[in-house]
């Protein structure tokens, strides 16, 4: 089977992905639209180089293939709400599946949690979290810490200025 193949219906413009091969054309939409997620079809197509009907499909496609995950307005910290940014290093006591599953649990339905990576190295998992002050940070380690069985250590590095996130420079603060 080929990396690519036409979508059902024959459409030729629609191409359904199968593996990692994207054609330059759709590398080119998802990296556009990670730049700027509010682009309109013609403006895409534009830049593109494809008609307005061909570019829509295409990213229609992407959208069902899981490339694309959704849209987003990326705000800024003062905006945010949630100005206390930090970053939590997670050990885990023991790598059970029930700890894990703990831990990925606690993290799914915890809002201030932004970002969860896992790890080579030191620490199992990467926490990012935004709190608005520290006694809310405070609550959300405790709240970590209390996990049954999971967590045996927590590193925590309060961010003190964003300067570059999601790939775009942040205005620094006067």
């Amino acid at each position: 089977m080929s990396d690519t193949d036409k979508a059902p219906g024959g459409d030729a413009d629609a191409v359904v992905r199968t593996g990692a091969g994207l054609d330059p054309h759709d590398r080119l939409i998802l990296d556009l639209l990670r730049d700027d997620g509010r682009l309109t079809s013609q403006e895409l197509a534009r830049r593109v180089g494809l008609s307005p009907s061909q570019c829509s499909r295409r990213r229609l496609a992407l959208e069902q293939q899981g490339l694309i995950l959704g849209y987003h307005a990326q705000l800024s910290p003062r905006a945010d709400g949630a100005p206390l940014l930090s970053l939590i290093e997670v050990s885990l006591a023991r790598q059970a599946v029930d700890a894990v599953q703990a831990l990925l649990r606690f993290v799914r339905d915890e809002p201030h949690v932004r970002d969860m990576y896992k790890l080579t190295g030191d620490h199992d998992y990467l926490i990012k979290a935004a709190v608005g002050d520290l006694p809310a940070l405070n609550r959300l380690l405790n709240s970590l810490s209390a996990l049954p069985g999971c967590v045996a250590h927590l590193q925590t590095s309060v961010v003190l200025e964003r300067i570059k996130e999601s790939g775009l420079m942040l205005p620094l603060d006067p």
